[in-house]
């Protein structure tokens, strides 16, 4: 990251809501607080770091009010409620200048059909294709190679990063980020099996995304046997997330890495899963449900369960029986020293009859 902020700079883009301290070092990198050295910039965010607050060489640190310590020579702490907030509003401010935003326009490699419709506000990169029909939204970006397919629409502002593949008849809200790789509207997966073998079954319905969904890398999102693959307006989706056809999934969701969900499941809102959570089929999981990681999901939820494992149980439950779990080997030893004591005490008896 090749950065430079004057402190005064930061003073303006964070606005702290009290400051302490002084340095005249620019800052040309943001780095954790254990590891920021003069020139760098860290923060605080979690209690269990405090110690490494005492010897950062950080030349500015964002700290929460109640941090309880004072900033070393040459050394500024700017105060927040939350500093990573703050730290959000400083790499938003970066990304502005370091990834800044394509000129609109189109690309002379792009191939984009008479039939589609482009507004001129809209950045269509090397390479893309749009097909007949497509609707292209105002500000919308397009990076290398993205295809978007026939029929299909994106709202405004949305950026689709390079290598993204949008298949026929599926619609994005405004706001849309899908990151590199990301292909939605892939047929899901269904057959019909007999004697003679597997015989595909058309997917021939669609996807809907709505508003501020972001997509992570390489995650896929198959459009429906029929109807709509529907993803809620708010929903974040980490790389490597699978959604099945048919799936819905509700508004201001969060799925982390390596997430597959079955098809025709229904997700409420604000539902949270950790990575590598696998969901069955033509389940519903209810609205504030959390899901902790590699759990295995085979029976619907109550809205607002926390559960966890393989198969998933309520949390607490779970990490009793993992404290019980790591008992087994003397609970066995023990067994063994009463069974070979019964054993003994059998033999005298015997001996004695």
């Amino acid at each position: 990251m090749e950065i430079s902020l004057s402190p005064e700079q930061i003073i303006e883009i964070t606005q702290p809501l009290e400051r302490s301290g002084r340095t005249d070092r620019e800052i040309r990198n943001i780095a954790p607080l254990g590891d920021a050295r003069e020139g760098e910039l860290t923060f605080l965010h979690e209690k269990k770091y405090r110690n490494d607050l005492e010897v950062t060489e950080a030349s500015v640190v964002l700290v929460p009010r109640d941090c309880g310590a004072e900033p070393a020579a040459n050394q500024l702490f700017l105060f927040f409620d939350n500093p990573s907030v703050a730290l959000t509003r400083l790499c938003s401010h970066l990304e502005s200048r370091l990834r800044p935003r394509p000129a609109p326009g189109v690309h002379p490699t792009a191939v984009v059909a008479d039939g589609s419709r482009l507004p001129a506000s809209a950045t269509v990169g090397p390479f893309c294709v749009i097909e007949d029909g497509a609707v292209i939204g105002e500000n919308s970006i397009l990076e290398a190679q993205v295809f978007i397919g026939r029929g299909s629409s994106l709202g405004a502002d949305c950026r689709l990063m390079p290598k993204v593949t949008v298949m026929d008849g599926c619609r994005l809200g405004d706001r849309v980020t899908l990151q590199a790789g990301v292909v939605v509207g892939s047929d899901g997966f269904g057959y019909t099996s007999d004697a003679a073998g597997h015989s595909k079954i058309p997917q021939v319905g669609g996807v809907v995304i709505g508003d501020d969904v972001e997509i992570g890398a390489g995650s896929t999102v198959d459009r429906a046997r029929f109807s709509q693959t529907v993803i809620g307006e708010g929903t974040k989706i980490d790389n490597l997330v699978q959604v099945g056809h048919n799936v819905k999934i509700g508004r201001h969701c969060i799925l982390c890495a390596q997430v597959g969900i079955a098809g025709s499941t229904t997700l409420g809102d604000f539902v949270i899963m950790g990575g590598q959570v696998g969901v069955a089929g033509h389940l519903k999981l209810g609205s504030g449900s959390q899901v902790g990681a590699q759990s295995g999901i085979g029976k619907s939820l109550e809205p607002k369960s926390y559960v966890y494992g393989s198969p998933a149980i309520p949390y607490m439950l779970r990490q009793k029986i993992i404290v019980l779990e790591q008992r087994l080997p003397d609970l066995f030893r023990r067994v063994d020293k009463i069974e070979r004591g019964l054993e003994k005490a059998f033999e005298k008896g015997a001996e004695k009859g």
